[in-house]
């Protein structure tokens, strides 16, 4: 798989010629069904495949005015799977399973999200590719693990154990008034190079050396709920975690209402109510 994905992230990267980018952008979005209307620039603007699919929206495109206990959809795409942590344990695909330590590469992390709430969101070629907060809070850190290359597609991921925790991955650490919160950016098949925001260019170099790294920052950068938090190119996966106690069951009437499987989302949209058994940490 490293070859292969090597190859289709150069392809991403590579400069197309102007005149060229109209008609390939455009074939490509009646593929895959994007919708390149909503881009803050004309698609020609776009010097690359990479920068298409990391497009920004125009103004007005997603709203995050939400209530104050609603937590927000990171990203667009469709729903895998939500819903309450078995332990630690996380539902990759029927009869596959993976840990939160395996997914953050930190047992410790993990234990404060036992008993918690997750949800899996899978995006495709046609999604919006950028990564908001789904609260407000501060970013703690990242952390970059190494991994494979796997498509994370439904096929894979119904066949490969552990996908998620396999693949090369971002987690990015909030510190929020309801508790911790982790967004986990899991890469794909040409997809290795993730987009940081308050690390810019230096999150691009991570993958040369293959090394494991925890990066602090200090002082903490102050997010609002929609902040952009990174992107990725082509398809990936988000990974939500939420510590127990925090998500609260959708009542009836709630705008939320209840989250199933391959429902399409959009960043944005409210996902759960969240309580307060602890605050920033």
């Amino acid at each position: 798989m490293g070859w292969y994905a090597s190859l289709v992230g150069w392809g991403a990267r590579r400069a197309i010629p102007r005149p060229l980018r109209r008609p390939l952008y455009g074939a490509f979005s009646q593929v895959v069904g994007a919708d390149l209307a909503e881009a803050d620039r004309d698609p020609v603007e776009f010097r690359s495949f990479g920068e298409m699919f990391a497009r920004r929206l125009r103004p007005g495109a997603r709203s995050f005015d939400l209530p104050a206990d609603a937590l927000a959809c990171p990203s667009d795409g469709a729903l895998a799977v939500a819903g309450p942590l078995d332990g630690t344990t996380l539902v990759q695909a029927k009869g596959k399973h993976y840990t939160v330590g395996e997914l953050l590469a930190d047992d410790a992390a993990a234990a404060a999200y036992a008993g918690g709430w997750y949800c899996t969101i899978y995006l495709s070629p046609a999604n919006y590719h950028r990564v908001h907060a789904p609260l407000d809070g501060e970013v703690v850190g990242y952390d970059y693990v190494p991994g494979a290359m796997w498509p994370v597609s439904r096929p894979f991921v119904r066949a490969v154990d552990g996908l998620f925790a396999r693949n090369e991955r971002a987690v990015i650490h909030l510190a929020t008034a309801v508790g911790p919160i982790a967004v986990v950016m899991v890469g794909a098949t040409g997809v290795g190079n993730l987009w940081l925001e308050h690390l810019g260019d230096d999150s691009r170099g991570w993958r040369a050396d293959g090394e494991l790294r925890r990066i602090e920052l200090s002082p903490r950068p102050t997010v609002r709920r929609g902040d952009e938090l990174g992107a990725f190119l082509l398809g990936s996966t988000v990974v939500l975690l939420a510590p127990a106690g925090v998500v609260r069951p959708a009542a009836a009437g709630d705008a939320e209402g209840e989250l199933v499987a391959g429902a399409t989302l959009r960043c944005g949209q409210p996902l759960a109510r969240v309580g307060a058994p602890g605050g920033r940490s």
